[in-house]
């Protein structure tokens, strides 16, 4: 069967997968140490993105599918794509019944994710690149929040807040290791969006950890500027 018949096939089974399974983080009892509001979690809010990503992907996909059936650029990102997704369909009812296991999962997909967003073509970019690297943006953030509830509530060296840290500071490494292999102003500002959601979130809670995310969002925009700038990339997005 066609790659690009996969990808749309799995992105309407990742896209349809929530109305199957309700989840809002984990519950109490899924972690000796119940996680309730951690500080490595954005506001509720900023989950929103996946209604921008769940849209952009079937865009992509349909595209895909009836312009860019056979096209080898399409191709070389469609296999990690295809995986991530393959993942993601059933992530959200495994989060329900292990957090281990769900953060091995978005882990994974994360990774696939950002494996495909690495090839994308230069062409096509608002309907290959730019979806799939707010895609992966956003699981990037997810997967440091589901290591550090998951490590928290397992008493995993530390507590929610230094685990809140060093998810943070774990994100902004990949997300400027990703951007150095492929500067791209829509994988960036999707990190840029879980930080805020952050900040927000701990408002009236540890301030700390709000200036780290301030921090790291003033990082990320210094070096995506200072790149487009020195004129590495002639795609800034």
């Amino acid at each position: 069967m066609k790659q690009a018949v996969l990808t749309l096939l799995f992105t309407a089974s990742f896209v349809i997968s929530p109305a199957f399974t309700t989840f809002t983080g984990f519950e109490s009892n899924q972690l000796p140490i119940p996680q309730v509001d951690p500080p490595i979690q954005p506001a509720g809010y900023a989950f929103s993105i996946w209604g921008l990503i769940y849209a952009w992907l079937v865009v992509s996909a349909v595209f895909g599918l009836w312009k860019r059936d056979d096209d080898p650029a399409w191709n070389a990102a469609r296999p990690y794509l295809i995986a991530s997704l393959v993942i993601g369909t059933p992530w959200l009812y495994v989060a329900t019944q292990s957090a281990v296991l769900a953060t091995v999962m978005i882990i994974a997909m994360a990774i696939t994710a950002i494996m495909a967003f690495l090839r994308t073509p230069v062409f096509d970019r608002w309907l290959l690149r730019v979806p799939v690297a707010i895609y992966a943006g956003w699981l990037t953030a997810a997967s440091f929040v589901s290591i550090g509830s998951t490590m928290a509530g397992y008493g995993v060296a530390s507590d929610s807040l230094g685990w809140a840290y060093v998810g943070i500071a774990g994100a902004l490494i990949v997300a400027l290791a990703v951007f150095a292999k492929l500067p791209s102003a829509a994988y960036l500002l999707t990190i840029v969006w879980a930080l805020v959601g952050i900040i927000v979130a701990n408002q009236t809670g540890p301030q700390s950890v709000v200036w780290l995310a301030q921090g790291g969002i003033a990082a990320l925009l210094i070096v995506m500027i200072w790149t487009y700038l020195r004129g590495r990339s002639s795609q800034p997005y």
